[in-house]
Protein backbone atom coordinates (compact mmCIF):
# COMPACT_ATOMS: atom_id res chain seq x y z
CA UNK A 1 0.00 0.00 0.00
CA UNK A 2 1.55 3.05 -1.18
CA UNK A 3 1.97 6.18 1.09
CA UNK A 4 -1.11 8.09 1.01
CA UNK A 5 -3.38 5.36 -0.31
CA UNK A 6 -6.36 4.83 1.60
CA UNK A 7 -7.00 2.16 3.72
CA UNK A 8 -9.77 -0.02 4.72
CA UNK A 9 -9.67 1.27 8.67
CA UNK A 10 -9.59 4.85 7.75
CA UNK A 11 -13.50 4.99 7.71
CA UNK A 12 -12.73 4.47 11.28
CA UNK A 13 -9.54 6.13 12.37
CA UNK A 14 -9.77 9.72 9.81
CA UNK A 15 -11.25 12.37 9.49
CA UNK A 16 -13.90 14.75 12.72
CA UNK A 17 -16.94 12.82 11.71
CA UNK A 18 -15.10 9.55 12.96
CA UNK A 19 -14.11 11.45 16.23
CA UNK A 20 -16.35 9.15 17.84
CA UNK A 21 -15.16 5.93 16.37
CA UNK A 22 -11.65 7.32 17.78
CA UNK A 23 -13.01 8.03 21.61
CA UNK A 24 -14.21 4.09 21.70
CA UNK A 25 -10.65 2.89 20.54
CA UNK A 26 -8.87 5.09 22.84
CA UNK A 27 -11.20 3.73 25.62
CA UNK A 28 -9.44 0.34 24.21
CA UNK A 29 -6.25 1.75 24.37
CA UNK A 30 -5.20 2.75 21.13
CA UNK A 31 -2.71 5.60 21.03
CA UNK A 32 -2.28 7.91 17.88
CA UNK A 33 0.67 6.10 16.87
CA UNK A 34 -1.87 2.85 17.11
CA UNK A 35 -4.68 4.74 14.86
CA UNK A 36 -2.02 5.82 12.37
CA UNK A 37 -1.21 2.29 11.28
CA UNK A 38 -2.85 -0.54 9.61
CA UNK A 39 -5.49 -2.10 11.78
CA UNK A 40 -4.89 -6.01 11.83
CA UNK A 41 -6.97 -8.45 13.18
CA UNK A 42 -5.64 -10.95 15.11
CA UNK A 43 -8.35 -13.62 15.20
CA UNK A 44 -8.42 -16.40 17.90
CA UNK A 45 -9.94 -19.72 18.13
CA UNK A 46 -8.34 -20.08 21.99
CA UNK A 47 -10.88 -22.11 24.08
CA UNK A 48 -9.86 -24.47 26.83
CA UNK A 49 -12.64 -26.82 25.39
CA UNK A 50 -10.11 -28.59 23.53
CA UNK A 51 -6.50 -29.47 23.63
CA UNK A 52 -6.19 -28.39 19.94
CA UNK A 53 -6.74 -25.12 20.77
CA UNK A 54 -5.60 -24.76 24.16
CA UNK A 55 -2.25 -22.98 23.40
CA UNK A 56 -3.51 -20.49 21.18
CA UNK A 57 -4.01 -17.61 23.70
CA UNK A 58 -0.11 -17.99 24.65
CA UNK A 59 -0.04 -18.16 20.44
CA UNK A 60 -1.34 -15.18 19.88
CA UNK A 61 1.35 -13.02 21.99
CA UNK A 62 4.38 -13.43 19.82
CA UNK A 63 1.95 -13.35 16.67
CA UNK A 64 1.35 -9.25 17.91
CA UNK A 65 4.96 -8.86 18.69
CA UNK A 66 5.21 -10.12 15.15
CA UNK A 67 2.31 -7.66 13.69
CA UNK A 68 3.34 -4.35 15.69
CA UNK A 69 7.50 -4.96 14.74
CA UNK A 70 5.96 -5.03 11.14
CA UNK A 71 4.58 -1.93 11.13
CA UNK A 72 0.70 -2.75 12.12
CA UNK A 73 -1.65 -2.51 14.96
CA UNK A 74 -3.17 -6.11 16.17
CA UNK A 75 -6.59 -5.60 16.97
CA UNK A 76 -7.71 -8.89 18.76
CA UNK A 77 -10.99 -10.66 18.60
CA UNK A 78 -12.44 -14.55 19.51
CA UNK A 79 -14.22 -16.79 17.64
CA UNK A 80 -16.08 -20.37 18.60
CA UNK A 81 -14.19 -23.89 18.07
CA UNK A 82 -16.74 -27.22 17.79
CA UNK A 83 -14.59 -30.24 18.92
CA UNK A 84 -14.69 -32.87 16.25
CA UNK A 85 -12.87 -35.21 18.86
CA UNK A 86 -15.35 -34.66 21.75
CA UNK A 87 -18.62 -34.38 20.03
CA UNK A 88 -17.89 -37.73 18.01
CA UNK A 89 -20.49 -40.24 17.85
CA UNK A 90 -22.71 -37.68 19.81
CA UNK A 91 -25.39 -35.52 19.00
CA UNK A 92 -22.87 -32.15 19.37
CA UNK A 93 -21.29 -33.71 16.29
CA UNK A 94 -23.82 -32.43 14.13
CA UNK A 95 -22.64 -29.15 15.13
CA UNK A 96 -19.25 -29.57 13.61
CA UNK A 97 -19.58 -28.44 9.66
CA UNK A 98 -22.09 -26.42 10.86
CA UNK A 99 -19.37 -24.44 12.65
CA UNK A 100 -16.93 -23.87 9.72
CA UNK A 101 -19.74 -21.17 8.49
CA UNK A 102 -20.19 -19.97 11.72
CA UNK A 103 -16.45 -19.20 12.21
CA UNK A 104 -16.19 -17.70 8.52
CA UNK A 105 -19.25 -15.94 8.88
CA UNK A 106 -18.28 -14.23 12.48
CA UNK A 107 -14.15 -13.04 11.17
CA UNK A 108 -16.53 -11.44 7.96
CA UNK A 109 -19.11 -9.58 10.59
CA UNK A 110 -15.33 -7.88 13.06
CA UNK A 111 -13.17 -7.67 10.01
CA UNK A 112 -15.89 -5.28 7.79
CA UNK A 113 -18.05 -4.16 10.87
CA UNK A 114 -14.60 -2.92 12.15
CA UNK A 115 -13.03 -1.91 8.79
CA UNK A 116 -10.00 -3.54 9.22
CA UNK A 117 -7.02 -3.56 7.00
CA UNK A 118 -5.73 -7.42 7.03
CA UNK A 119 -6.04 -10.28 9.64
CA UNK A 120 -3.82 -13.00 10.73
CA UNK A 121 -6.26 -16.19 12.11
CA UNK A 122 -4.62 -18.70 14.53
CA UNK A 123 -6.37 -22.09 14.00
CA UNK A 124 -6.52 -25.87 15.45
CA UNK A 125 -8.84 -28.12 15.32
CA UNK A 126 -10.96 -29.14 12.11
CA UNK A 127 -12.83 -26.52 11.29
CA UNK A 128 -11.26 -24.01 12.16
CA UNK A 129 -8.86 -23.97 9.70
CA UNK A 130 -10.59 -24.19 6.21
CA UNK A 131 -12.79 -21.97 8.12
CA UNK A 132 -9.86 -19.21 8.23
CA UNK A 133 -9.15 -19.56 4.93
CA UNK A 134 -13.24 -19.26 3.70
CA UNK A 135 -13.47 -16.15 5.40
CA UNK A 136 -10.16 -14.33 3.59
CA UNK A 137 -11.15 -15.67 0.24
CA UNK A 138 -14.78 -14.12 0.97
CA UNK A 139 -13.42 -10.96 2.25
CA UNK A 140 -10.74 -10.75 -0.45
CA UNK A 141 -8.31 -8.62 2.18
CA UNK A 142 -4.82 -9.39 3.08
CA UNK A 143 -4.07 -12.24 5.52
CA UNK A 144 -2.52 -15.52 6.25
CA UNK A 145 -3.36 -18.85 8.24
CA UNK A 146 -1.46 -20.30 11.60
CA UNK A 147 -1.72 -23.78 12.59
CA UNK A 148 -1.51 -24.05 16.20
CA UNK A 149 0.22 -27.58 15.86
CA UNK A 150 -0.26 -31.11 16.32
CA UNK A 151 0.12 -32.79 19.63
CA UNK A 152 2.74 -34.96 20.62
CA UNK A 153 2.19 -38.66 20.78
CA UNK A 154 0.75 -40.50 24.09
CA UNK A 155 2.74 -43.13 25.17
CA UNK A 156 1.15 -46.90 26.34
CA UNK A 157 3.71 -49.28 27.56
CA UNK A 158 6.40 -49.32 24.12
CA UNK A 159 3.12 -47.74 21.85
CA UNK A 160 3.03 -44.01 20.65
CA UNK A 161 -0.99 -43.04 20.93
CA UNK A 162 -3.40 -40.89 19.30
CA UNK A 163 -6.64 -40.41 20.02
CA UNK A 164 -7.22 -43.01 16.83
CA UNK A 165 -6.56 -45.55 19.05
CA UNK A 166 -8.61 -44.62 21.97
CA UNK A 167 -11.72 -44.60 19.26
CA UNK A 168 -10.58 -48.20 18.19
CA UNK A 169 -9.80 -49.78 21.89
CA UNK A 170 -13.88 -48.97 22.43
CA UNK A 171 -13.94 -51.42 19.60
CA UNK A 172 -12.09 -53.90 20.95
CA UNK A 173 -12.99 -53.38 24.24
CA UNK A 174 -16.65 -54.36 22.80
CA UNK A 175 -15.47 -57.18 21.24
CA UNK A 176 -14.12 -58.23 24.11
CA UNK A 177 -10.23 -58.39 23.42
CA UNK A 178 -9.06 -55.62 25.71
CA UNK A 179 -9.79 -54.97 29.38
CA UNK A 180 -11.67 -52.22 31.30
CA UNK A 181 -8.31 -51.33 32.72
CA UNK A 182 -6.18 -51.31 29.24
CA UNK A 183 -8.85 -49.31 27.84
CA UNK A 184 -9.05 -46.88 30.71
CA UNK A 185 -5.10 -46.73 30.11
CA UNK A 186 -5.17 -46.04 26.52
CA UNK A 187 -8.15 -43.35 27.45
CA UNK A 188 -5.95 -41.87 29.89
CA UNK A 189 -2.15 -41.56 28.19
CA UNK A 190 -3.71 -40.69 24.59
CA UNK A 191 -3.46 -36.94 24.53
CA UNK A 192 -0.33 -35.94 26.60
CA UNK A 193 -1.52 -31.70 26.41
CA UNK A 194 -2.34 -29.01 23.83
CA UNK A 195 -2.12 -29.44 19.82
CA UNK A 196 -4.35 -30.94 17.38
CA UNK A 197 -4.82 -34.87 16.60
CA UNK A 198 -1.41 -36.38 15.70
CA UNK A 199 -2.15 -38.31 12.35
CA UNK A 200 -2.65 -37.23 9.33
CA UNK A 201 -6.26 -36.66 10.18
CA UNK A 202 -7.80 -33.39 9.63
CA UNK A 203 -6.80 -30.57 11.40
CA UNK A 204 -3.20 -32.19 9.98
CA UNK A 205 -4.62 -32.33 6.60
CA UNK A 206 -6.00 -29.04 6.24
CA UNK A 207 -2.95 -27.50 7.72
CA UNK A 208 -0.35 -28.91 4.96
CA UNK A 209 -2.99 -27.85 2.21
CA UNK A 210 -3.58 -24.27 3.02
CA UNK A 211 0.54 -24.38 3.10
CA UNK A 212 0.36 -25.76 -0.61
CA UNK A 213 -2.41 -23.46 -1.42
CA UNK A 214 -0.65 -20.53 -0.48
CA UNK A 215 -2.35 -18.75 2.11
CA UNK A 216 -0.31 -20.64 5.14
CA UNK A 217 3.69 -19.45 5.01
CA UNK A 218 5.56 -22.92 4.39
CA UNK A 219 6.89 -24.74 7.64
CA UNK A 220 4.82 -22.49 10.12
CA UNK A 221 2.51 -25.01 10.77
CA UNK A 222 5.42 -28.21 10.80
CA UNK A 223 6.38 -27.50 14.52
CA UNK A 224 4.14 -29.50 17.39
CA UNK A 225 1.95 -27.28 19.52
CA UNK A 226 4.34 -27.37 22.39
CA UNK A 227 7.92 -27.24 20.56
CA UNK A 228 10.27 -24.17 21.31
CA UNK A 229 10.02 -22.95 17.70
CA UNK A 230 6.47 -22.53 17.41
CA UNK A 231 6.98 -18.73 19.25
CA UNK A 232 9.43 -17.96 16.52
CA UNK A 233 6.95 -19.10 13.76
CA UNK A 234 4.04 -16.52 15.27
CA UNK A 235 6.40 -13.88 15.56
CA UNK A 236 7.00 -14.64 11.87
CA UNK A 237 3.99 -15.07 10.58
CA UNK A 238 2.88 -11.75 12.58
CA UNK A 239 5.55 -10.08 10.84
CA UNK A 240 4.34 -11.54 6.97
CA UNK A 241 0.48 -10.38 7.96
CA UNK A 242 1.74 -6.82 8.35
CA UNK A 243 4.14 -6.74 5.19
CA UNK A 244 1.10 -8.29 3.18
CA UNK A 245 -1.51 -5.55 4.53
CA UNK A 246 1.40 -2.81 3.44
CA UNK A 247 1.55 -4.53 -0.05
CA UNK A 248 -3.00 -4.96 -0.54
CA UNK A 249 -1.75 -8.62 -1.13
CA UNK A 250 -5.20 -9.84 -0.59
CA UNK A 251 -5.99 -13.47 -0.60
CA UNK A 252 -7.44 -14.30 -3.67
CA UNK A 253 -4.43 -13.57 -5.25
CA UNK A 254 -2.98 -16.98 -3.57
CA UNK A 255 -6.10 -18.90 -4.14
CA UNK A 256 -6.20 -20.11 -7.87
CA UNK A 257 -7.09 -23.27 -9.71
CA UNK A 258 -2.81 -23.70 -9.51
CA UNK A 259 -2.61 -23.41 -5.92
CA UNK A 260 -6.22 -25.35 -5.07
CA UNK A 261 -4.36 -28.51 -7.58
CA UNK A 262 -1.35 -27.91 -5.34
CA UNK A 263 -3.45 -28.52 -1.92
CA UNK A 264 -5.45 -31.40 -3.31
CA UNK A 265 -2.43 -33.29 -4.45
CA UNK A 266 -0.70 -32.48 -1.09
CA UNK A 267 -3.75 -34.46 0.06
CA UNK A 268 -3.82 -37.09 -2.07
CA UNK A 269 0.03 -38.02 -1.60
CA UNK A 270 -0.45 -37.83 1.74
CA UNK A 271 -3.03 -40.19 2.62
CA UNK A 272 -5.07 -37.33 3.80
CA UNK A 273 -8.81 -37.27 5.01
CA UNK A 274 -11.53 -37.02 2.95
CA UNK A 275 -12.54 -33.91 4.49
CA UNK A 276 -10.49 -32.04 2.56
CA UNK A 277 -12.52 -32.80 -0.58
CA UNK A 278 -15.27 -30.77 1.04
CA UNK A 279 -12.95 -27.69 2.54
CA UNK A 280 -11.52 -27.29 -1.16
CA UNK A 281 -14.39 -26.87 -2.45
CA UNK A 282 -15.47 -24.73 -0.11
CA UNK A 283 -12.55 -22.18 -0.21
CA UNK A 284 -12.99 -22.52 -4.11
CA UNK A 285 -16.68 -21.25 -4.15
CA UNK A 286 -15.97 -18.19 -1.15
CA UNK A 287 -12.83 -17.21 -4.15
CA UNK A 288 -15.00 -17.41 -7.08
CA UNK A 289 -12.56 -20.18 -8.25
CA UNK A 290 -13.76 -22.96 -10.56
CA UNK A 291 -13.35 -26.47 -8.77
CA UNK A 292 -14.82 -30.01 -9.17
CA UNK A 293 -13.71 -32.87 -6.71
CA UNK A 294 -13.37 -35.06 -9.43
CA UNK A 295 -9.53 -33.65 -9.48
CA UNK A 296 -8.93 -35.27 -6.02
CA UNK A 297 -9.37 -38.82 -8.50
CA UNK A 298 -7.70 -37.76 -11.59
CA UNK A 299 -4.77 -36.44 -8.93
CA UNK A 300 -5.21 -40.24 -7.11
CA UNK A 301 -4.78 -41.93 -10.30
CA UNK A 302 -1.07 -39.81 -11.39
CA UNK A 303 0.42 -39.81 -8.16
CA UNK A 304 0.83 -42.31 -5.12
CA UNK A 305 1.05 -42.03 -1.52
CA UNK A 306 4.40 -41.06 -0.28
CA UNK A 307 3.87 -40.25 3.31
CA UNK A 308 3.92 -43.39 6.12
CA UNK A 309 1.34 -41.31 7.91
CA UNK A 310 -2.21 -42.58 10.23
CA UNK A 311 -4.59 -43.49 9.66
CA UNK A 312 -3.26 -45.83 6.56
CA UNK A 313 0.74 -45.42 7.76
CA UNK A 314 2.58 -45.90 10.46
CA UNK A 315 4.07 -42.61 11.67
CA UNK A 316 2.35 -39.49 13.08
CA UNK A 317 2.75 -35.67 11.94
CA UNK A 318 5.32 -35.02 15.42
CA UNK A 319 7.75 -37.83 12.91
CA UNK A 320 7.01 -35.54 9.58
CA UNK A 321 8.43 -32.30 11.31
CA UNK A 322 11.24 -34.33 12.69
CA UNK A 323 11.91 -36.24 9.44
CA UNK A 324 11.82 -32.71 7.36
CA UNK A 325 7.89 -31.49 7.60
CA UNK A 326 5.60 -30.36 3.91
CA UNK A 327 9.37 -28.59 2.69
CA UNK A 328 10.48 -32.29 2.40
CA UNK A 329 7.11 -33.80 1.30
CA UNK A 330 6.73 -31.01 -1.24
CA UNK A 331 9.70 -31.32 -2.61
CA UNK A 332 9.56 -35.10 -3.31
CA UNK A 333 6.52 -33.81 -4.95
CA UNK A 334 8.02 -30.68 -7.16
CA UNK A 335 10.89 -33.43 -8.45
CA UNK A 336 8.62 -35.18 -9.92
CA UNK A 337 6.57 -32.57 -11.44
CA UNK A 338 3.14 -32.94 -9.55
CA UNK A 339 3.13 -29.38 -8.18
CA UNK A 340 2.87 -26.30 -9.88
CA UNK A 341 4.85 -23.20 -8.66
CA UNK A 342 2.34 -20.53 -7.56
CA UNK A 343 2.67 -17.27 -5.08
CA UNK A 344 2.60 -17.72 -0.94
CA UNK A 345 1.85 -15.51 1.65
CA UNK A 346 5.58 -15.84 2.65
CA UNK A 347 6.44 -13.56 -0.34
CA UNK A 348 8.35 -16.68 -1.90
CA UNK A 349 6.60 -18.48 -4.39
CA UNK A 350 6.47 -22.42 -3.80
CA UNK A 351 9.40 -23.71 -5.73
CA UNK A 352 11.47 -21.34 -3.93
CA UNK A 353 10.31 -22.58 -0.62
CA UNK A 354 10.66 -26.15 -1.43
CA UNK A 355 14.43 -25.71 -2.97
CA UNK A 356 15.82 -25.52 0.57
CA UNK A 357 14.21 -28.58 2.16
CA UNK A 358 15.77 -30.31 5.23
CA UNK A 359 15.99 -34.07 5.43
CA UNK A 360 16.66 -36.06 8.57
CA UNK A 361 19.58 -38.94 7.56
CA UNK A 362 17.52 -42.17 7.86
CA UNK A 363 13.91 -40.66 8.08
CA UNK A 364 11.52 -43.65 7.03
CA UNK A 365 8.29 -41.19 7.06
CA UNK A 366 8.78 -39.48 3.71
CA UNK A 367 9.16 -41.41 0.12
CA UNK A 368 9.37 -40.37 -3.22
CA UNK A 369 6.92 -40.61 -6.12
CA UNK A 370 8.72 -43.04 -7.94
CA UNK A 371 8.88 -45.42 -4.74
CA UNK A 372 5.63 -44.81 -2.89
CA UNK A 373 4.04 -46.60 0.18
CA UNK A 374 1.20 -47.16 -2.24
CA UNK A 375 0.49 -46.86 -5.89
CA UNK A 376 -2.16 -44.87 -5.96
CA UNK A 377 -3.48 -42.00 -4.49
CA UNK A 378 -5.72 -41.78 -1.08
CA UNK A 379 -9.08 -40.43 -2.55
CA UNK A 380 -11.22 -41.44 -5.55
CA UNK A 381 -14.60 -40.22 -7.01
CA UNK A 382 -17.40 -42.71 -7.16
CA UNK A 383 -20.61 -42.26 -9.67
CA UNK A 384 -23.39 -44.45 -10.27
CA UNK A 385 -26.89 -45.31 -9.45
CA UNK A 386 -26.63 -44.82 -5.74
CA UNK A 387 -24.71 -41.60 -6.00
CA UNK A 388 -25.15 -40.06 -9.45
CA UNK A 389 -23.89 -36.57 -7.77
CA UNK A 390 -21.06 -38.50 -6.73
CA UNK A 391 -19.07 -40.19 -3.39
CA UNK A 392 -15.70 -39.98 -1.74
CA UNK A 393 -13.84 -43.38 -1.38
CA UNK A 394 -11.14 -43.16 0.91
CA UNK A 395 -8.29 -45.69 -0.31
CA UNK A 396 -5.18 -45.21 1.71
CA UNK A 397 -5.58 -47.57 3.91
CA UNK A 398 -8.21 -50.16 2.01
CA UNK A 399 -10.78 -49.61 -0.60
CA UNK A 400 -8.82 -50.95 -4.01
CA UNK A 401 -10.43 -53.06 -6.11
CA UNK A 402 -14.16 -54.08 -5.20
CA UNK A 403 -16.37 -54.67 -2.95
CA UNK A 404 -20.41 -56.56 -3.31
CA UNK A 405 -22.53 -57.33 -0.21
CA UNK A 406 -25.76 -57.01 1.37
CA UNK A 407 -26.98 -54.01 2.74
CA UNK A 408 -27.10 -52.82 6.49
CA UNK A 409 -29.15 -50.02 6.30
CA UNK A 410 -29.60 -48.00 9.08
CA UNK A 411 -31.25 -44.42 9.70
CA UNK A 412 -29.01 -42.77 11.94
CA UNK A 413 -25.16 -42.89 13.06
CA UNK A 414 -26.44 -44.74 16.84
CA UNK A 415 -28.34 -47.22 15.28
CA UNK A 416 -25.37 -48.22 13.33
CA UNK A 417 -23.19 -47.90 16.43
CA UNK A 418 -25.65 -49.94 18.53
CA UNK A 419 -25.56 -52.92 16.01
CA UNK A 420 -21.32 -53.05 15.93
CA UNK A 421 -21.49 -52.45 19.88
CA UNK A 422 -23.52 -55.63 19.65
CA UNK A 423 -21.50 -58.04 17.28
CA UNK A 424 -24.50 -57.47 14.79
CA UNK A 425 -22.25 -56.80 11.78
CA UNK A 426 -20.17 -59.57 9.83
CA UNK A 427 -17.33 -59.93 7.30
CA UNK A 428 -18.97 -59.00 4.05
CA UNK A 429 -21.65 -56.51 5.18
CA UNK A 430 -22.28 -53.08 3.49
CA UNK A 431 -23.16 -50.96 6.33
CA UNK A 432 -25.46 -47.97 5.18
CA UNK A 433 -26.08 -45.16 7.77
CA UNK A 434 -28.27 -42.39 6.02
CA UNK A 435 -29.87 -39.29 6.96
CA UNK A 436 -26.71 -37.86 8.02
CA UNK A 437 -25.58 -35.36 5.37
CA UNK A 438 -25.73 -31.59 5.26
CA UNK A 439 -29.06 -31.17 5.28
CA UNK A 440 -30.93 -34.44 6.58
CA UNK A 441 -28.31 -34.08 9.93
CA UNK A 442 -28.29 -31.64 9.70
CA UNK A 443 -24.94 -31.32 9.89
CA UNK A 444 -23.15 -34.04 7.93
CA UNK A 445 -21.59 -35.87 11.19
CA UNK A 446 -18.61 -38.14 10.77
CA UNK A 447 -18.72 -41.63 11.12
CA UNK A 448 -15.57 -42.41 13.28
CA UNK A 449 -17.01 -44.08 16.44
CA UNK A 450 -18.50 -46.72 13.67
CA UNK A 451 -15.55 -47.00 11.91
CA UNK A 452 -13.32 -46.99 14.84
CA UNK A 453 -15.13 -49.73 16.63
CA UNK A 454 -14.96 -52.03 13.11
CA UNK A 455 -11.61 -51.51 12.82
CA UNK A 456 -11.07 -52.64 16.69
CA UNK A 457 -13.19 -55.73 16.17
CA UNK A 458 -10.85 -56.63 13.14
CA UNK A 459 -12.90 -55.45 10.36
CA UNK A 460 -11.53 -52.64 8.89
CA UNK A 461 -11.69 -53.54 5.12
CA UNK A 462 -13.49 -56.97 5.50
CA UNK A 463 -16.88 -54.82 5.78
CA UNK A 464 -17.83 -51.87 3.75
CA UNK A 465 -19.48 -48.30 5.05
CA UNK A 466 -21.37 -46.01 2.60
CA UNK A 467 -22.90 -43.03 4.16
CA UNK A 468 -24.48 -39.61 3.00
CA UNK A 469 -22.49 -37.93 6.40
CA UNK A 470 -18.45 -38.09 6.39
CA UNK A 471 -15.61 -39.61 7.83
CA UNK A 472 -13.19 -38.28 10.30
CA UNK A 473 -9.68 -38.19 8.90
CA UNK A 474 -8.52 -41.03 11.19
CA UNK A 475 -11.10 -43.73 9.74
CA UNK A 476 -10.00 -46.29 8.28
CA UNK A 477 -11.34 -49.39 6.16
CA UNK A 478 -13.21 -49.50 2.76
CA UNK A 479 -15.25 -46.63 3.65
CA UNK A 480 -17.32 -44.39 1.08
CA UNK A 481 -18.96 -40.91 1.96
CA UNK A 482 -20.48 -37.37 1.21
CA UNK A 483 -23.06 -39.97 -0.93
CA UNK A 484 -25.10 -37.18 -3.26
CA UNK A 485 -27.77 -36.66 -3.55
CA UNK A 486 -28.45 -37.14 0.31
CA UNK A 487 -31.15 -39.01 1.65
CA UNK A 488 -32.92 -36.07 3.03
CA UNK A 489 -33.32 -34.57 -0.35
CA UNK A 490 -34.21 -37.74 -2.15
CA UNK A 491 -31.12 -39.01 -2.92
CA UNK A 492 -31.04 -42.86 -4.00
CA UNK A 493 -29.41 -43.76 -1.05
CA UNK A 494 -32.85 -43.73 1.22
CA UNK A 495 -34.51 -46.11 -1.30
CA UNK A 496 -32.31 -49.03 -0.50
CA UNK A 497 -33.55 -51.72 1.64
CA UNK A 498 -31.60 -54.45 4.05
CA UNK A 499 -30.71 -56.92 1.91
CA UNK A 500 -29.82 -55.15 -1.04
CA UNK A 501 -26.56 -56.13 -2.84
CA UNK A 502 -24.37 -53.27 -3.41
CA UNK A 503 -21.59 -53.21 -5.56
CA UNK A 504 -18.64 -50.73 -4.83
CA UNK A 505 -16.17 -50.88 -7.62
CA UNK A 506 -12.96 -48.55 -6.82
CA UNK A 507 -10.91 -48.69 -10.42
CA UNK A 508 -14.39 -48.67 -12.14
CA UNK A 509 -15.50 -45.53 -9.75
CA UNK A 510 -18.92 -46.96 -9.33
CA UNK A 511 -21.55 -47.96 -6.39
CA UNK A 512 -24.81 -49.24 -7.85
CA UNK A 513 -27.05 -51.31 -6.08
CA UNK A 514 -28.76 -54.58 -8.04
CA UNK A 515 -32.53 -53.22 -7.28
CA UNK A 516 -35.60 -51.72 -9.66
CA UNK A 517 -35.19 -48.30 -9.15
CA UNK A 518 -38.26 -47.24 -10.93
CA UNK A 519 -40.85 -49.62 -8.63
CA UNK A 520 -38.85 -48.68 -5.05
CA UNK A 521 -39.15 -44.99 -5.82
CA UNK A 522 -43.24 -45.13 -6.50
CA UNK A 523 -43.50 -47.11 -3.73
CA UNK A 524 -41.32 -44.99 -1.28
CA UNK A 525 -42.67 -43.19 1.17
CA UNK A 526 -40.43 -41.39 4.03
CA UNK A 527 -40.56 -41.38 7.25
CA UNK A 528 -41.26 -38.68 9.40
CA UNK A 529 -38.54 -37.06 11.16
CA UNK A 530 -37.48 -34.06 13.81
CA UNK A 531 -37.66 -30.57 11.86
CA UNK A 532 -34.19 -28.84 13.24
CA UNK A 533 -34.31 -25.71 14.66
CA UNK A 534 -32.35 -22.46 15.77
CA UNK A 535 -28.82 -22.31 13.57
CA UNK A 536 -29.02 -25.74 12.46
CA UNK A 537 -33.03 -25.23 10.58
CA UNK A 538 -30.84 -22.34 9.23
CA UNK A 539 -27.54 -24.32 7.67
CA UNK A 540 -30.79 -26.70 6.56
CA UNK A 541 -32.32 -24.69 4.60
CA UNK A 542 -29.14 -22.85 3.02
CA UNK A 543 -26.69 -25.53 2.19
CA UNK A 544 -25.26 -26.77 -0.76
CA UNK A 545 -24.58 -30.44 -1.65
CA UNK A 546 -21.77 -32.02 -0.10
CA UNK A 547 -20.15 -32.02 -4.03
CA UNK A 548 -19.87 -28.38 -3.75
CA UNK A 549 -18.46 -28.03 -0.53
CA UNK A 550 -21.50 -27.90 1.87
CA UNK A 551 -21.30 -23.96 1.49
CA UNK A 552 -24.36 -21.52 2.62
CA UNK A 553 -23.15 -18.92 0.44
CA UNK A 554 -24.74 -18.26 -3.21
CA UNK A 555 -22.35 -17.27 -5.99
CA UNK A 556 -24.19 -14.01 -5.90
CA UNK A 557 -22.96 -13.08 -2.36
CA UNK A 558 -19.06 -13.55 -3.62
CA UNK A 559 -16.81 -10.15 -3.17
CA UNK A 560 -14.75 -8.16 -1.37
CA UNK A 561 -14.27 -5.42 1.09
CA UNK A 562 -13.92 -2.04 -1.18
Amino acid sequence: MTAGQQRRSHAITKGPARAPARAMLRGAGYSDNDLSRPLIAVVNTWSTVTPCNLHLADLAEPVRRGVRAGGGTPIDFNTIVVSDGITMGAEGMRASLISREVIADSIELVVRGHSLDGAIILVGCDKTIPAAAMALARLDIPGLVLYGGTILPGRCGERDLSIQDVFEAVGAHAAGTISDAALEEIERTACPGAGACGGQFTANTMAMALAFLGLSPMGSGDPPAVHPDKAAEAERCGRLAARLTAANATARQFVSETSLRNAATAVVASGGSTNAVLHLAAIAAEAGVPFSIDIFDRISRETGIIADLKPGGRYLARDLYEAGGCRLFGARLMSAGALADAPTVSGRRLFDELADAPETPGQKVVSDVARPFKKTGGIRILYGDVAPEGAVLKTSGYGDGSFEGRARVFECEEDAFAAVSSRDIREGDVVVIRYEGPVGGPGMREMLGVTAALAGQGLAGKVALMTDGRFSGASHGFVVGHICPEAAVGGPIALLQEGDVVRIDADGRRIDAEIDWEARRKAFRPAPRARPAGAFAKYAQLVSPASRGAVTIQPTEQGNLS
